[in-house]
């Protein structure tokens, strides 16, 4: 299949191709897709398969440049966070719940994404879509009043993918490729399960604990695989925070793992903080877009605005907001808890885990194998996390 060019323009020749008695993983039902579109489809498409293969629940991914910037499964909404999703009068059913979710998780870093969704599209979670900029979705089927709505959507050139489920589960090798150089390697068809974070010895806190540590809640449970998925679909190095069945802070392709805790730590925090009293109730003059309404409630929570930039900003409101104070910021991140860190490797310090205390931080999974084991292990004991080490490493580049 022609593309219309490769990762930029300049580079006309580009075409995609499936290899030798083998088809394409997906059908074009509209558009022209591109290259970094199928890209992000494919990998994308790869990480609801194996969701909904674990927990058995409608998933979805909203994806940019090769990483997920939300995931999620359904769950239902609470009326803040309907709120802050501006879901309030929507018809949510579970597959569009599970797309709101992943939406919202990042909606700024989601601005121009790859959707995929593990379910056949109804003409509830099209119409939660139709609004939103998004290049084109994957799916394994669509209702014909969902199609329709997608399919004009950008003027007709919405792209519609529909995905072959088996093609996920397919091993062999693939190959790369690369500045005059061939890369082959076995396909990572090693998948995430609930065995995974609940199998005998997969824990590794609380072991001197009379008992033992006792059985994982079932919503962390479901937690420790979605964040496990989602950041083995994320470009290395990689870790991922969720809670509630939603990816809520995806830090990707760090070449030092703090880091990635921190970027995906600061993600975690705008996220917590847009259900902040004061964003819920931020003014907006009618008539405001809403993509300009989410990058407002952002850069109100940073607000670190330069003189013009606030000038600009403020105009958007019926009255200028009152300021959030660095003092009303931190008193609502304390009340942040319950919240799941998964990592695409080991731990190689203790600072990511004391970093991630900061966050509500109460359940990590991780392949374990560092020297620092031990050392790791206590500090989240002391933190009062559950670890689970389940062994796997998920790098992907």
């Amino acid at each position: 299949m022609t593309l219309k060019y490769g990762c930029n323009p300049h580079q006309k020749v580009a075409f995609v191709a499936a290899p030798a008695g083998a088809s394409l993983p997906f059908k074009v039902v509209n558009g022209r897709p591109g290259y970094i579109n199928l890209l992000d489809a494919v990998n994308a498409w790869a990480l609801v398969v194996e969701l909904k293969q674990a927990l058995n629940k409608p998933a979805a991914t909203s994806f940019k440049h090769v990483s997920p910037a939300g995931a999620a499964v359904a769950a239902p909404l609470s009326a803040v966070l309907a709120e802050a999703y501006e879901a309030q009068g929507k018809e949510l059913t579970p597959l569009a719940t599970a797309y709101l979710r992943a939406r919202n998780a990042d909606p700024m870093s989601s601005f121009g994404d790859f959707v995929a969704v593990s379910d056949i599209v109804d003409e509830a979670t099209a119409k939660i879509l139709k609004p939103e900029v998004s290049d084109g979705i994957i799916a394994p089927g669509y209702e014909p009043a969902a199609l329709a709505i997608l399919s004009a959507k950008k003027g007709g050139n919405f792209i519609v993918l529909q995905g072959d489920p088996e093609s996920v589960r397919r091993g062999g090798l693939e190959y790369r490729e690369l500045g005059g150089a061939v890369f082959a390697q076995e396909r990572n068809t090693r998948v995430f399960s609930i065995e995974d974070m609940t199998g005998e010895g997969k824990e590794v806190t609380g072991q001197k604990l009379e008992g033992g540590p006792g059985p994982l809640p079932e919503g962390a449970v479901d937690d420790l695989v979605l964040a496990s998925v989602a950041v083995k679909y994320t470009q290395s190095n990689s870790v991922g925070y969720a809670m509630g069945g939603q990816m809520v802070g995806i830090g990707a392709g760090q070449q030092s793992r703090v880091d990635c805790v921190k970027l995906a730590g600061r993600k975690v925090k705008t996220w917590f903080l847009r259900q902040h009293p004061k964003v819920l109730a931020l003014p907006f003059k009618k008539g405001t877009k809403r993509q300009d309404r989410v990058n407002a409630r952002v850069r109100y929570i940073e607000g670190d605005f330069t003189p013009a930039e606030y000038e600009q900003w403020k105009a958007m409101f019926d009255s200028e907001p009152e300021p959030m104070t660095d003092a009303e910021r931190k008193d609502f991140l304390k009340t942040l808890d319950g919240v799941t860190l998964a990592s695409d490797a080991f731990f190689p310090f203790r600072d990511s885990i004391d970093i991630a205390s900061e966050l509500g931080v109460k359940f990590v999974a991780q392949p374990g194998g560092s020297r620092a084991d031990g050392e790791v292990i206590s500090t989240a004991e002391d933190y009062g996390m559950r670890m689970v080490f389940h062994g796997v490493r998920a790098f992907h580049h």
